[in-house]
């Protein structure tokens, strides 16, 4: 087998089942564990912060600002850390909106993801994009969302406590 479908052990490289699975030959156990991430939905009068995706995937779809998190790096300084890299500007977090389970697909693989949201506000710095990040900014009304780049940001942004706690967020 080669590409995707074939599986090793990270450890040995013998050859392995689809994860979870144990290595036969060194006994090494590989899980296929969602890997977190950190995303502000940064509110003002009634809107949220969308940003344009310019690069795959799902490239030219709305998104929130947020990524992956760092080696051991908590998904709430995750989003602060993406919020300045991707807009420029400072967030303070607010109330945590919630975690949900989703997939993105990378290097051909369909990767479990841990997607944690909080609502922010920005407190300092205008917003200036990184456009390897994004090509556009937008506030979009909470309580009429587009369909968002991942189903994960489709759900939190329908849920009661995002559309009722922005109304306290407003700087």
């Amino acid at each position: 087998m080669t590409g995707p479908e074939a599986r090793h052990c990270p450890r040995c490289g013998a050859r392995t089942e689809q994860p979870p699975a144990v290595c036969g030959a060194c006994g090494y156990a590989v899980f296929v564990n969602p890997r977190p991430t950190g995303t502000a939905i940064i509110v003002r009068d009634g809107r949220f912060l969308a940003i344009r995706r310019s690069r795959p995937p799902r490239e030219g779809w709305w998104d929130l600002p947020g990524g992956f998190c760092d080696g051991f790096e908590h998904p709430a300084d995750a989003a602060v850390r993406e919020a300045r890299e991707e807009l420029g500007v400072r967030i303070e977090l607010g109330a945590f909106a919630g975690m949900h389970i989703g997939t993105y697909e990378f290097q051909g693989e369909r990767l479990p993801v841990l997607d944690c949201f909080w609502l922010a506000t920005i407190t300092a710095g205008e917003i200036a994009l990184d456009p390897a990040e994004a090509s556009e900014y937008a506030w979009l009304a909470l309580d009429d969302p587009p369909e968002m780049a991942f189903p994960t940001m489709d759900a939190v942004l329908r849920s009661p406590l995002v559309r009722q706690s922005s109304v306290r967020l407003v700087p």
